[in-house]
């Protein structure tokens, strides 16, 4: 008897896979096609690329590569004379230095110094270390792997650049030109190694300025135009650099930032993956959790919530409502095939999450599923109390009815008047989409007005000025002006502050209703904007159904330019029609919905007329892998500022749907109290 949890997809073409069969076949077996005397290495990094091997690579498969020890460069090491060693590097001055303290000299640490740096090496570099004369016959490889990213998901990955929204779009990024450039510049760089990984070529496009006149716009609505053309500079010279680099475009890079979409990164999302990041304490991808032991005090035990897991694959983009019915009925099943489980349930009823954690000691033989699933039900039971507890139905309606237009100030001050107990957080976010949907009722003396209302609802107290309202609170009304395209030098009057975000905004409605007429579960209207499915989901004159566009070529040019001309259209692409040259949008297809009913949905989520945002599959590519061959070549889309876990969702779902593997990178994945923290910050130092 077993649990079937589904499986990952283990195609080797997936993106991530790609990344991970770099690091164990280039990287570790640098010398496969050679005997060598020690068949037992030393693996030594940085800490920067140690994360990037723990995105990537398990423990155990980089021991199956043959490395019995991984040591850090700036610690105290043994000497290991008889064993070759891989170092694995930044390409920067002080871990040469290190590396050069290890291998030089009469007794060096290591046999012989097998060194990867993870991006191209500076050539005063090269220079510093052919001048040891002592190290260059212990050099059994010197090479550039060209790899600063980190695989976060399957389809996703990340720069590393966690302060990225304030270094490029706050006060103090564009006061601070090194600080502005040098992230651009190590962004691209990083963004290029994905290329280069890959042996891709992508043709760049980038999200327009919303300005005609450079010398007018603000410098933070430059940001996509400089990263791209920064980012086609770096792949362009790869053509020359790179063995069998392609010499035409193979895929497609599309670069947008956060601004185009400002209400994903704060709204609830219902789904299990969502939730658990929102809701839960986590570090990273790693939960904690007790386990109770008959006789003995509970024990911690920490579970990594990646794709190794398969419950996870599987429901992590499921609403929270299905995820937890599935979960129950697979321990359902398990109890009704399994003798031993029913003795536990005595009642013969739906056992428990503690009955449950016996049977695991019961059946040692399934220890390792059962403890999933336990671990699993647990996790979504913590979610269904928080989500009554915090009275998250009444407010995730509420945020949802504020972005489709079915609600304004009269609803919002209602609600924060009846749910006294709300939490502050919440609160926030509520007024930070409302500030978004509706931004001109925040300018001049009104606006000053509306926020005493609205703060005064928050704290719980009356509020007679803005100079006594809770300055973060005020703050990060005020800071949304960075991300939406309005010319932070332009002052209002005293007491009062602008907010000019981008004409879309100023629409009562940031999203309309799909009109597909399928049954999906309730509060899941919400969908990211590079997801449109057509243009009769966003309001008249928008063009954001990205990547669907992008995928068909009709991305318009004038607001997506390309960087140089593209030699011809990436294969799995078509190219750009009249309507995309003349740039004029036009919608595309609605895709085919999929219905998710269930037997035991909670009054709360029962299915209503919409799209279903929320695939339920347990990985979109794990059904497509037998047939990766034949999908069309890669879409990258890169957010700068942040992705939301919704925009990951997006990109496995769009998989599926057009047959193109859609990869998602970003300076970093934020979480919505990550996100408003960062929000609060891009004011500057007056605002910490």
């Amino acid at each position: 008897m077993s649990i079937d949890f589904g499986a990952p997809a283990d195609d080797p073409k997936i993106f991530r896979n790609v990344c991970r069969d770099r690091i164990l076949k280039d990287l570790l077996k640098p010398d496969k096609d050679k005997e060598t005397k020690s068949a037992w290495k030393v693996l030594i990094m940085d800490k920067f690329t140690v994360k990037i091997m723990a995105y990537a690579c398990k423990m155990a498969e980089i021991t199956d590569a043959g490395i019995s020890l991984v040591e850090d460069l700036f610690k105290r090491r043994e000497p290991m004379p008889s064993m070759d060693a891989i170092y694995f590097l930044q390409p920067l001055k002080e871990n040469v230095i290190m590396l050069l303290s290890d291998m030089s000299g009469r007794c060096p640490l290591y046999r012989k110094a097998y060194i990867f740096f993870s991006s191209p090496i500076p050539k005063e570099l090269v220079t510093y270390i052919k001048n040891d004369s002592s190290v260059i016959p212990r050099i059994g490889a010197l090479r550039e792997m060209n790899l600063e990213f980190f695989t976060i998901d399957m389809q996703g990955f990340v720069t590393d650049h966690d302060t990225a929204l304030n270094d490029l779009y706050g006060a103090d990024g564009l006061s601070n030109s090194k600080k502005f450039n040098d992230t651009i510049s190590t962004m691209a760089t990083r963004i290029a190694t994905t290329f280069a990984s890959l042996k891709e070529f992508p043709c760049v496009r980038y999200r327009a300025p919303k300005g005609g006149d450079p010398s007018t716009t603000p410098k933070f609505d430059m940001v996509p135009k400089w990263l791209a053309t920064a980012v086609w500079d770096i792949v362009s010279k790869y053509k020359s650099t790179i063995p069998e680099f392609p010499q035409k475009e193979t895929c497609e890079l599309l670069i947008v930032d956060r601004p185009i979409d400002q209400i994903a990164p704060v709204i609830h999302e219902w789904t299990y993956d969502s939730m658990v990041h929102d809701l839960l304490e986590m570090d990273g991808n790693k939960y904690t959790y007790e386990v109770s032991k008959a006789g003995s005090e509970p024990e911690k035990k920490e579970a990594l919530l990646e794709d190794h897991d398969p419950i996870w694959l599987e429901l992590r983009h499921a609403h929270i409502a299905d995820a937890s019915e599935r979960l129950y009925e697979k321990m359902n099943n398990f109890v009704a095939k399994n003798k031993a489980a029913q003795l536990q349930s005595r009642d013969g009823g739906e056992i428990s999450t503690r009955d449950l954690q016996k049977i695991v000691q019961a059946l040692p033989q399934y220890s390792d599923q059962v403890e999933k699933l336990t671990l699993h039900i647990e996790i979504a039971g913590k979610i269904n109390k928080f989500i009554r507890e915090y009275g998250l139905r009444d407010i995730g309606q509420l945020e949802q009815d504020l972005v489709f237009g079915d609600a304004g100030a009269k609803e919002m001050i209602s609600t924060l008047r009846s749910m006294q107990d709300m939490s502050p957080e919440n609160k926030l976010r509520l007024l930070i989409i409302y500030a978004i949907v509706y931004p001109e009722k925040f300018e001049g003396d009104k606006g000053e007005k509306l926020m005493q209302v609205f703060l005064s609802l928050l704290t719980g107290t009356m509020i007679t000025s803005l100079a006594k309202l809770p300055y973060d609170n005020m703050s990060v009304i005020n800071n949304l002006k960075y991300l939406g395209g309005s010319d932070t030098k332009k002052t209002s009057r005293a007491g009062a502050f602008s907010l000019t975000f981008d004409k879309q905004k100023k629409k009562n409605a940031a999203r309309t209703e799909r009109q597909d007429g399928e049954e999906t579960w309730a509060l899941s209207r919400f969908f990211p904007l590079i997801e449109a499915i057509s243009s009769s989901c966003l309001i008249p004159n928008s063009s954001y159904e990205l990547i669907e566009k992008l995928s068909k070529g009709d991305l318009p040019l004038n607001e997506y330019p390309s960087m140089g001309e593209p030699s011809s259209a990436p294969q799995g692409a078509t190219q750009p029609s009249s309507s995309a040259r003349q740039s004029t949008t036009r919608p595309s297809q609605n895709p085919q919905p999929m219905s998710m009913r269930s037997r035991r949905t909670p009054t709360w989520a029962k299915s209503r007329t919409s799209d279903d945002s929320q695939s339920s599959d347990s990985s979109v590519l794990r059904h497509a892998s037998g047939d990766f061959k034949r999908l069309g070549n890669r879409i990258f889309v890169f957010m700068i500022g942040g992705a939301t876990r919704s925009e990951l969702r997006t990109v496995h779902k769009l998989t599926m749907k057009m047959k193109r593997e859609v990869v998602l990178g970003s300076s970093s994945i934020d979480d919505p109290p990550q996100f408003i923290s960062k929000l609060k910050a891009v004011g500057g130092a007056k605002n910490m």
